[in-house]
């Protein structure tokens, strides 16, 4: 499976697994299993917002575009990601960048 990134301004988070050709986006599950060898099926077919573009399979490889959210001033992994290419089953790591540390002005 290969995903590409769409990054976007967005507070929330974005967590995916994968077993096989079923993601799991924020919890939801999203079963790719039906599309052959050739087909596209475009992102409105599939009832998941997090699912930015057309899901193919293209010599038996599936190819799914995510939103990644981001803060503001993303750094250049989160705001120019580099497609992921999923060999395995598990948890996917998506680039992110740390959250905010709230500064600590003790008892000024």
């Amino acid at each position: 499976m290969r995903i590409s990134l769409s990054p976007q301004r967005r507070d929330d988070a974005l967590t995916v697994s994968r077993h096989g050709d079923i993601l799991t986006i924020n919890g939801d599950t999203v079963d790719l299993s039906g599309i052959p060898d050739g087909a596209t099926l475009p992102a409105g077919a599939i009832d998941n917002d997090w699912i930015v573009g057309p899901v193919e399979r293209i010599e038996g490889v599936l190819h799914v575009t995510l939103l990644l959210p981001h803060g503001d001033f993303p750094s250049p992994a989160v705001a120019f990601p580099t497609p992921i290419t999923l060999t395995g089953n598990g948890p996917v790591a998506l680039p992110h960048d740390p959250a905010p540390q709230e500064a600590d002005h003790g008892n000024d």
